[in-house]
């Protein structure tokens, strides 16, 4: 019985040190950032404007899926609309000529500025397109997200 005494021990004290390793990891952690690195929903604007095209599919060099189109005081926006925009059950409806409030951030991809928008206003309905990490939702998740937001008598 004697000699299965010191390899106990010394798994013993191995776990015991890993134990307090795992424990010491957290304590030294960097915190948790509040934003995400691409879309940083404090220093989001709404834009409005005349829609002057909707486009289906987006150019090289651009952010994929569809593209707004549309002019402010300030000039023409190209506004990336995620990929599923057009898709599901309610997608975004939208045509040339239609009066648009957009909300998002304006961002350089690769040289060219466009407008990565997350809530397209139009005709009184609020389409949400990106969450909060500016992360395009699907038909699916919009659909979840519009049921919540009934149950809890609010609005997209």
């Amino acid at each position: 019985m004697r000699r299965f005494t010191k390899p106990i021990r010394l798994v013993a004290g191995l776990l015991t040190g890993l134990l307090f390793a795992a424990l010491a990891v957290p304590l030294s952690a960097e915190p948790v950032r509040q934003h995400h690195q691409f879309y940083d929903i404090s220093k989001e604007v709404t834009l409005s404007g005349t829609v002057s095209n909707v486009v289906a599919k987006a150019a090289a060099g651009t952010l994929p899926g569809p593209h707004l189109v549309f002019v402010t005081s300030s000039g023409k926006v190209d506004a990336s609309l995620g990929r599923f925009a057009l898709q599901g059950k309610a997608p975004l409806s939208v045509a040339p000529g239609k009066e648009v409030a957009v909300t998002g951030l304006m961002k350089t991809i690769e040289g060219r500025q466009v407008f990565v928008a997350r809530i397209v206003r139009v005709n009184g309905k609020a389409y949400t397109l990106r969450n909060q990490h500016g992360v395009s939702m699907s038909p699916l998740s919009r659909e979840r997200a519009g049921q919540k937001a009934a149950q809890k008598g609010e609005t997209l």
